[in-house]
């Protein structure tokens, strides 16, 4: 909202204010339609991150006015405007699209430079803004990098071949493709956390076998008091679970033109990075959510769903809304709250909300008894937006809210959620399939799945 659209609308409420109610109505909606016209859409995309963030405050500032508005047309006629009811939604939306477009200038930063640099004296390359007296690369590594790219460009296996005898885990066989270099994995590993809610706010172990087992007690040893001189019994042992964690493939196939590969000003790499790892991302994060551990990770939300009242190990505990499909007319908020303190505390201090962007934008409109709203932007630019307190992470798998839809999740996931990678990102090149092109088969093996089922909590929207 711009300056005119706030001052037109502030003369509007005191004018309705003086002129009494008849008056008021008419003067509100003239400014409802004033403030209307300046809802705070993305006109032009800023170019920076601290750009973006403004816009998003401004637009923060302009739902809160005219969410305001709308609560009191409810609160005295028992009805909202719909003028009123239009401008909050449409800013709510733009909203969404201003956060959205925050996150993508974030994620723009964290992207490899296409352009390759130089090399140093001693044959090492460097890249754009690197100095070339500091490459940290060991002589093992620059080899590797170096028959790796004449492996992708050209398909000459040769080198890297020659490596695989000297050291049998710098690469496999040709039929099923040749480890990336560490520089390559790192750089996925690093945007899949940053694009994949669920894996950020996850513990992460690394294996080097197709399975990780662990042990788990759910319950820990027993314990009684006794007088001096008596008798120890046996206390309880407790019964200790095994849980597996087996990793699945997961795969993407990028195509590169010929013309593209032997153009030495792109880095391949950093190119097969940025293909992949959107891919990986996008269907990480889905399973993490909902997969039903068939050929992928299990999600925390395919496991059993009981109300917390009735919860056993090996299922997720629920707190219902007490509407279908909705937040309860009366109290709205105390849900939240419900599911906030179902957590034990050792959980709950390091507790966040996970939700879809369309969810977010119902949970903003919730005050608490003193008015005050309970969903907060970030406080500064890579911060993240907040609930009662509780950073909240946005994950489009999410169900939305609807009858019966678990939509809100709420726990300490590092804690109750685990996430396996097998070492290493595999890439085999193929120039015979779809000619013209170059296939590159890249896969990596991850799996999933609660670790700890009293670490997470659902919001269920049902009576």
């Amino acid at each position: 909202m711009n300056e005119q659209g706030i001052e037109e609308s502030g003369m509007a409420q005191v004018a309705g204010q003086g002129a009494g109610y008849a008056a008021g109505r008419r003067a509100g909606q003239t400014a409802n339609l004033a403030t209307a016209q300046v809802a705070p859409e993305i006109k032009a995309a800023p170019d920076t991150v601290t750009a973006a963030f403004e816009d998003f405050m401004q637009a923060f500032e302009a739902f809160k006015e005219g969410n305001d508005q709308r609560l009191s047309e409810i609160e005295h006629k028992l009805t909202a405007d719909v003028v009123t009811r239009d401008k909050v939604e449409r800013i709510n939306k733009a909203m969404d699209d201003h956060g959205r477009l925050l996150d993508e200038l974030a994620l723009k930063k964290l992207r490899p430079p296409l352009s390759r640099g130089g090399r140093d004296a001693q044959g090492h390359g460097y890249g754009q803004g690197q100095d070339m007296g500091h490459d940290q690369r060991s002589p093992a590594d620059a080899e590797h990098k170096a028959a790796f790219e004449a492996y992708i460009r050209r398909g000459d296996d040769a080198a890297l071949r020659d490596l695989d005898q000297k050291a049998l885990n710098a690469g496999v066989s040709g039929e099923g493709g040749y480890l990336v270099p560490p520089e390559t994995d790192g750089e996925i590993g690093r945007r899949l956390t940053a694009i994949s809610p669920i894996r950020a706010l996850s513990t992460v172990r690394q294996v080097s076998g197709s399975v990780l087992k662990k042990p788990f007690a759910a319950a820990g040893f027993a314990a009684g008091w006794v007088a001096e001189t008596a008798a120890r019994p046996q206390t309880a042992t407790p019964e200790l679970s095994e849980l597996s964690f087996p990793t699945m493939e997961l795969y993407a196939m990028p195509a590169a033109s010929q013309a593209l590969l032997d153009d030495a000003a792109v880095d391949i790499e950093a190119w097969i990075a940025s293909e992949v790892d959107i891919a990986f991302a996008e269907q990480e994060g889905t399973a993490f959510v909902s997969g039903d551990g068939i050929n992928k990770p299990k999600g925390f939300l395919s496991y059993p769903q009981v109300l917390d009242s009735a919860w056993t190990w090996g299922s997720i505990g629920c707190k219902a809304t007490g509407v279908a499909g909705g937040f309860a007319a009366s109290g709205a908020s105390d849900v939240l709250m419900d599911v906030i303190y179902a957590l034990k505390a050792g959980h709950r201090q390091n507790g966040s909300f996970v939700m879809s962007r369309r969810t977010q934008g119902e949970i903003r409109k919730l005050k608490d008894a003193d008015g005050n709203y309970l969903w907060q932007p970030p406080a500064r630019v890579g911060d993240t937006a907040s609930l009662v307190g509780f950073p909240v992470a946005e994950a489009e798998d999410m169900p939305t809210i609807a009858a019966g839809a678990t939509a809100i999740a709420f726990g300490d996931f590092r804690s109750g959620y685990l996430v396996v990678d097998r070492v290493g990102v595999r890439v085999l090149r193929d120039p015979y399939s779809a000619k013209p092109y170059v296939l590159f088969y890249t896969t990596k093996r991850v799996g999933g799945g609660v670790q700890n089922f009293e670490a997470i909590k659902l919001v269920k929207f049902s009576a």
